[in-house]
């Protein structure tokens, strides 16, 4: 290799091994991911993970003893899954990536903090304005198929939980479902809020769902009674700082259950 290639090469190890020390180097993690998820998980049901990255989830979803399909499809990211779960029968690893169509779109990783790769453009000039992106750099480009939701669900049956993880695409992978899901989680960050608000209105539009937010990796609900759309809408509306993810789930599904 030449100088910039080798420069190149050992900035996405570099990325890759940040988000390896990131997801797997934490003592407890797994556990207190195990609890949680079994809320939502029980052994045998289909879990879509969407945006795996690493695939920490995947390692606690294994522990619930759920079937999975983890969908990534950043290059190097879904050579790691293979080497880490492409030997576990549960575990069905996808490389694309899902979207309101299918087709082709362009996917702008950034090689040394490879959690924020994205497809949209508009996310990434937002959160570029955010001071917690100070220096992120979306450093490379590759062009990577896309297939909705319906069509995976096509393919491998319908979830019982559905985690979205990719970084401003959010809303486009919920409009390539028809239907409403048990139950599923998406991302919100600060700096493109209104992006979440859009996502609940989206499940509103899609079924009964109920919504509450785990702030931060705490891995624990924030609230003890789940809350309806409006309400939820109106929680992210108050948000200035810290990201999270949103849960929702049926209400038909999860009359019984407790927070």
């Amino acid at each position: 290799m030449v100088g910039t290639q080798w420069r190149d090469y050992w900035r996405e190890r570099l990325g890759l091994w940040r988000s390896l020390l990131m997801y797997y180097g934490i003592p407890g993690r797994r556990a207190r991911l195990r609890r949680f998820y079994g809320q939502f998980i029980r052994p045998g049901d289909l879990c879509f993970d969407i945006g795996a990255h690493v695939g920490n989830r995947l390692a606690a979803w294994q522990d619930l003893g759920a079937k999975m399909i983890a969908v990534e499809p950043q290059p190097l990211l879904m050579a790691t899954l293979r080497e880490r779960y492409g030997r576990f029968e549960n575990i069905t690893l996808v490389e694309q990536a899902i979207g309101a169509v299918a087709g082709q779109a362009t996917l702008h990783i950034s090689t040394r903090t490879p959690t924020v790769t994205s497809m949209s453009e508009d996310w990434i000039s937002r959160v570029q304005k955010d001071p917690s992106f100070k220096g992120v750099q979306w450093d490379k480009e590759v062009n990577v198929p896309v297939v909705t939701l319906d069509t995976l669900i096509e393919r491998y049956g319908e979830p019982r939980f559905c985690k979205i993880d990719v970084e401003g695409f959010e809303l486009e992978v919920l409009q390539g479902l028809s239907r409403p899901l048990a139950a599923l989680s998406f991302e919100y960050i600060p700096a493109s809020m209104r992006l979440a608000r859009d996502c609940v209105r989206r499940l509103r539009e899609l079924g009964h769902y109920e919504f509450n937010l785990a702030p931060g990796e705490s891995h624990r609900l924030r609230f003890d009674n789940w809350m309806d759309a409006d309400q939820m809408i109106r929680i992210l509306d108050d948000i200035r700082q810290g990201s999270g993810d949103v849960y929702a789930r049926r209400k038909d599904l999860f009359a019984n259950s407790q927070s």
